[in-house]
């Protein structure tokens, strides 16, 4: 036989078997035996068909209440939904289901994805964080309650990765104002960054670029409140030294502070305004 005609047969038969198959799936969601779909949508979830067992665990959780089987089926379609990387969803059903079966044998796996899902939803440092909180929200519920999972090293990973990225978000948000000069409102940010995050590899930059924004906002300052704001210059100052005696900026920081020294003796008559 020649190959054209082999193949056309190939696609004949592959296209028929295909069909018999998509016939079959239609019929069953359209069919009332509920038991019938039931298997069916465990049988297509066992062979990774997640897309098809979803649909019909879908239809079939309003129908299993008060069933035994409810149970694994409010369970399963969650993992379908994980599965097929609808993490929004997947997390408000795991969510659902660890609510309604809190002491179910898939609770502690229904609580990990919930937190997953959202670890996985998590965007980029460069945008909104609510997400990110809400996610380590989460895993830190599910380590209050499960302190010995088996997904606790996994858990833990996720949680300094999404430590991490409000760590970067916190400290490009920070230098953003410095690089917009809005010398105030990056001094307070870098502030509040060393504060909440100590040990940060950003921690020398930081530290830097706080000394810079107060030393413009300083100069940048009525004659009045110039003393005050060069002294906090002084202090930030004195603070770098000592935790980086050997910063590569020490220089700058330095002519920083021998400027900021000979303002404050020069201004020492001047009458300090209010804050």
């Amino acid at each position: 036989m020649p190959i054209s005609r082999l193949l056309v047969l190939f696609l004949f038969v592959t296209s028929l078997l295909l069909g018999s198959c998509t016939s079959g799936y239609q019929r069953l969601l359209k069919s009332p035996d509920v038991n019938k779909k039931y298997e069916a949508a465990i049988q297509y979830y066992d062979k990774g068909d997640y897309f098809r067992a979803g649909t019909l665990l879908e239809d079939l959780i309003p129908l299993l209440k008060g069933r035994p089987e409810a149970e694994k089926a409010q369970f399963y379609f969650a993992n379908t939904n994980y599965k097929q990387r609808n993490y929004v969803l997947s997390a408000f059903y795991f969510k659902s289901f660890t609510d309604t079966y809190p002491n179910s044998e898939y609770a502690e796996e229904a609580s990990y994805l919930h937190a997953k899902s959202l670890f996985l939803d998590s965007p980029g440092y460069e945008l909104d964080q609510t997400n990110t909180i809400s996610a380590l929200e989460s895993i830190q519920d599910f380590l209050n309650r499960y302190g010995e999972s088996k997904f606790k090293a996994e858990v833990d990973g996720m949680s300094q990765e999404l430590q991490k990225k409000l760590e970067n978000k916190a400290f490009e948000s920070a230098r953003l104002y410095y690089s917009l000069r809005y010398n105030q409102a990056a001094v307070v940010a870098l502030t509040n960054f060393q504060l909440n995050y100590p040990a940060s590899a950003y921690a020398e930059q930081a530290a830097f670029l706080r000394i810079s924004a107060q030393y413009a906002w300083a100069q940048e300052s009525i004659e009045e409140k110039q003393r005050e704001r060069f002294l906090e210059v002084v202090s930030f100052y004195q603070q770098f030294v000592d935790a980086y005696p050997q910063s590569k900026n020490l220089k700058a920081a330095l002519t920083m502070y021998d400027t900021s020294q000979s303002e404050i003796s020069r201004l020492k008559s001047v009458p300090t305004a209010a804050k």
